[in-house]
């Protein structure tokens, strides 16, 4: 296994260094691209598991099924909302298909009405994911609710949805440009190479998109800090807008409004990786072994989404939207036939969903766009302090 790894991570080592000797130095985010989705190389490509205990991370997904209830209420009442007799959802990058078969599932048990009306759509370019979604959800395929599409019948904006775009954890694994204020001027960090080792150097930006995006939420980076530009989170929900006819887009990620993500205080920026669970911020080891994320701008989702069409209807953090979904009830009702013991690792399970501070509560948020819809009031978004339900049943 280690024999593999080192020539999966020389092998695109040697694929890099090669192009950069042909072609010149290149942009922070062709390398991004390469490392996480090089046909042969790349981290999402080979047939390693990802996610979960065995994998590099979990995401939301994995920890509990009432996660994927929850998203499902709220996907419901959006059905209701629009009241068409088809209520299409699509799932962008939806991982192992725990997601998918979660909202089925409930679905299925709490509401055959809905059932009924429900088609899902899953775009995977993962073909170790593609695989075991294929697995996961064949009873679900079968049935006539299930469908997977390419990721061209998007870009070539054919096909066309009355429902629900809903995601979970993609916008942070698109490749993006990382940047650097420099001597008073704006500077793009690309890769060269030096005695046949990876090297930074500062150079003009490559697109001018990239000051465009800064300048447009009036960015002002510090002498010596560093930021990631995501363009392809623009592309992405221009791409979404045009195939939305009517209904929702469901974001959920982690990051931060412009303000707080380009703050001073994050002067290296947000870029991560992960491998067996631990966190580095050195994206140039464990090449195609390793995920390399960065934290999501929503303002910047929210301002494109705005100009093609998309209006906002609320951002929460992921604790606020769960919980006015009625998490804490449904833990409630699970623990009632449960020992004492399995409720406390029930209970310890779920808060890492929920905990503001050191779980997934606070971090990642939830952003939820509309169209051609009068704003409706979503219950993931209401007001906490309308519920009769605190913290304390699960901070015991």
């Amino acid at each position: 296994m280690e024999e593999e790894k080192r020539s999966q991570g020389e092998g695109l080592r040697g694929f890099i260094l090669s192009q950069i000797k042909e072609r010149g130095p290149i942009p922070f985010v062709q390398f991004m691209d390469w490392c996480l989705y090089h046909p042969e190389y790349g981290y999402y490509r080979s047939e390693k598991t990802r996610i979960g205990r065995n994998g590099d991370y979990y995401t939301s997904p994995c920890v509990h099924p009432i996660f994927g209830h929850l998203i499902a209420k709220q996907l419901f009442q959006m059905a209701e909302i629009l009241g068409k007799e088809t209520f299409d959802v699509v799932e962008m990058g939806g991982g192992r298909g725990f997601l998918c078969m979660d909202i089925l599932d409930w679905a299925k048990k709490s509401s055959p009405t809905f059932y009924k009306r429900l088609r899902y759509h899953l775009i995977e370019t993962a073909p170790h994911f593609l695989k075991e979604q294929k697995v996961r959800l064949y009873e679900y395929e079968r049935q006539g609710k299930v469908f997977w599409l390419i990721p061209e019948e998007l870009t070539n904006g054919e096909f066309k949805i009355e429902g629900c775009f809903l995601s979970n954890e993609l916008v942070d694994a698109f490749p993006v440009h990382r940047v650097v204020f420099d001597q008073g001027s704006l500077k793009e960090i690309c890769l060269n190479h030096k005695n046949n080792q990876l090297e930074e150097e500062w150079r003009e930006p490559s697109d001018p998109r990239i000051s465009d995006y800064l300048r447009s939420m009036n960015v002002a980076l510090e002498e010596g800090q560093k930021a990631e530009v995501n363009l392809q989170a623009l592309n992405w929900m221009e791409k979404v807008g045009r195939c939305l006819k009517k209904g929702f887009v469901l974001t959920i990620d982690y990051g931060y409004l412009t303000d707080e993500l380009y703050t001073p205080s994050r002067r290296d920026g947000t870029l991560l990786c992960y491998y067996q669970h631990q966190a580095s911020f050195n994206p140039y080891e464990r090449l195609g072994e390793q995920d390399i994320t960065s934290h999501v701008n929503f303002t910047s989702l929210i301002k494109k989404g705005e100009e093609v069409g998309l209006h906002f209807t609320g951002l929460v953090p992921q604790y606020r939207f769960l919980i006015g979904l009625g998490i804490l009830q449904e833990m409630e009702s699970l623990e009632r036939d449960l020992s004492e013991i399995d409720g406390l690792r029930l209970r310890l399970s779920l808060k890492h969903l929920i905990e503001p501070e050191a779980g997934m509560g606070e971090v990642f948020k939830v952003l939820i766009q509309h169209k051609r819809i009068e704003k409706p009031p979503l219950d993931g978004l209401r007001d906490l302090r309308a519920i009769p339900w605190t913290f304390s049943c699960i901070q015991e």
